[in-house]
């Protein structure tokens, strides 16, 4: 289990993260590039739940570097990662930090700052911790 705290400190702990407000939500950029913000889910898409069990807890969200690791990553069946409608054809997933395990919340933020980051950054970042590697 994870928490928004962790989530945070996750992001902002990364190279020239900066946070700021993007559709009012707490949001982490890089080089003014979004790569995570917090999602709370609206009434448009609690309601698009129907009768199944809506994701209850806070909700972080991460962009990736495509559509193509988008599915990877769901195909990956990782608990609390999941997508909405909203999102259908954007690079963008859901977590669920109730149940995510927090390896997998820290894989993940740093896949989408890897995606976001200008490839100056990335490329010392990845000298730095050559574990890090995106898609891991």
């Amino acid at each position: 289990m994870a928490t928004l705290t962790d989530a945070i400190s996750i992001a902002a702990d990364l190279p020239e993260v900066g946070e700021g407000t993007r559709w009012s939500n707490r949001t982490w950029f890089v080089r003014k590039k979004a790569f995570a913000w917090e999602r709370p889910l609206n009434k448009a898409d609690i309601k698009r739940f129907g009768d199944r069990p809506v994701p209850s807890g806070p909700i972080f969200a991460v962009s990736l570097g495509d559509l193509g690791e988008k599915e990877a990553v769901l195909a990956e069946e990782h608990e609390g990662v999941f997508t909405i409608e909203h999102f259908a054809k954007h690079p963008a997933i859901l977590i669920r930090l109730k149940v995510v395990d927090p390896a997998t919340l820290r894989d993940l933020i740093v896949d989408a700052w890897l995606a976001a980051a200008p490839d100056v950054l990335t490329e010392q970042y990845l000298a730095d911790n050559p574990t890090d590697t995106l898609g891991a």
